[in-house]
């Protein structure tokens, strides 16, 4: 009986975790949104105005992470998590209601509000419902969860526009999944153990930058969530300029990224048992540099597709491991430092937008690769030049 009770604790509050998925939808928005409001605009701003969508997302993890913590101590975690599910439903409508560029920046403005909010509350939740040796086991399953959503988005996407005329409603189906989830977590009582407050403020948690080794993992952080996000926005473009192929054919490509990210996740944790993380994530990252430099000369779309599939299965683990060496390298300040690092997430908004600007500037998704593979470069250098003991 304690284990049915302890399973049915644990799978809503995973289940949290496909819902923070629906971040990585802006990919392919971010190519409907060019291929659908943008084209009556000069050719030299489209690729800057539609990768204002994961602008408008990721700016959001910079304003918001550590307010949400201090109200997460206020209201507790379970009610900080319903409050991001009941954000994330109004941002899902706001396309239907009207469909024009603003409105959806303004839409994955408040996705980005609802998901800052839900990664911030969601895994200190999951420690209300595991306890022990389970802990590590079922957060490694909540990022499986993740991985599946952002996987599946595409494919999603592509039924909304067979079965129902319009890739669009995704959005309302993302909210029926995010209702079910909010109504699947109210009806499980999970009991919170009361929190010491401690008076952290942004100048506080800032100030730990001036520690060299926490400011350059914190670019780690940084450039490795801009390197993800910036694939996911451009994979579906390079297919439609290269390949082709239209945007519902090309928005495979996320998917393919997604796929071979999630399965470098679950065979990381096995790897990572035999390797030195730092020895791991160097041979990952080298091959990573390489894929994209590779990017930029290919042509053939079965090229493109494998070339994604190095990229996230090579990038895939690089996050967890830049996060443990900076929690490892200043235990005394853990909790500070994972407010920092979550704050870091806002490299999803920095990277897509000098890639817009880049690739209107040269007329070509080549831009788009290159600041990349300036991120990734970074990455190869904190690779050598960081030491955690």
């Amino acid at each position: 009986m304690e284990n049915k009770t302890s399973y049915a604790k644990i799978l809503p509050v995973l289940f949290g975790f496909f819902v923070m998925g629906f971040c990585d939808v802006v990919g392919i928005t971010s190519a409907h949104v060019k291929e659908d409001l943008l084209g009556a605009y000069s050719p030299a701003f489209r690729d800057t105005l539609s990768n204002m969508i994961p602008v408008a997302l990721f700016s959001m993890f910079l304003i918001f992470s550590i307010p949400t913590g201090m109200l997460m101590n206020r209201i507790g975690r379970k009610k900080t998590v319903i409050l991001s599910n009941v954000i994330t439903i109004v941002a899902m409508f706001i396309p239907l209601i009207e469909y024009t560029f603003f409105m959806s920046l303004v839409a994955f403005a408040l996705l980005g509000v609802a998901n800052t909010i839900l990664q911030v509350a969601l895994n200190p939740l999951l420690t209300n419902v595991v306890k022990g040796d389970r802990l590590t086991s079922s957060l490694t399953a909540g990022q499986f969860v993740k991985a599946i959503s952002s996987f599946s988005a595409p494919f999603i996407a592509a039924f909304a526009a067979l079965q129902f005329g319009n890739w669009q409603y995704i959005f309302p189906i993302y909210a029926v999944i995010t209702l079910l989830s909010t109504i699947w977590l109210m009806a499980t009582p999970i009991h919170e153990e009361p929190i010491v407050v401690q008076a952290n403020s942004f100048g506080s948690v800032m100030s730990i930058l001036k520690d060299k080794t926490i400011f350059l993992l914190f670019l780690g952080i940084l450039f490795v969530v801009g390197v993800d996000v910036g694939v996911n926005t451009a994979a579906t473009k390079i297919l439609m300029e290269r390949a082709g192929l239209s945007s519902i054919e090309a928005g495979y490509g996320p998917s393919v990224y997604f796929a071979l990210r999630t399965l470098g996740t679950f065979l990381g944790a096995f790897l990572l048992v035999k390797f030195s993380s730092s020895k791991f994530y160097k041979i990952n990252i080298v091959i990573a540099v390489l894929a994209l430099v590779a990017l930029i000369f290919a042509g053939g779309k079965f090229q493109i597709f494998a070339l994604y599939g190095v990229i996230g299965f090579t990038i895939a683990n690089i996050f967890p491991i830049i996060y443990g060496m900076a929690i490892q390298s200043r235990p005394d300040k853990a909790n500070e430092i994972s407010g920092l690092m979550i704050t870091g997430v806002f490299g999803g908004a920095i990277i897509p937008f000098f890639m817009g600007l880049l690739s209107d500037a040269i007329g070509s998704q080549v831009g788009s690769v290159l600041v990349i593979l300036a991120g990734a470069l970074y990455l190869l250098y904190a690779a050598f030049a960081i030491k955690v003991s």
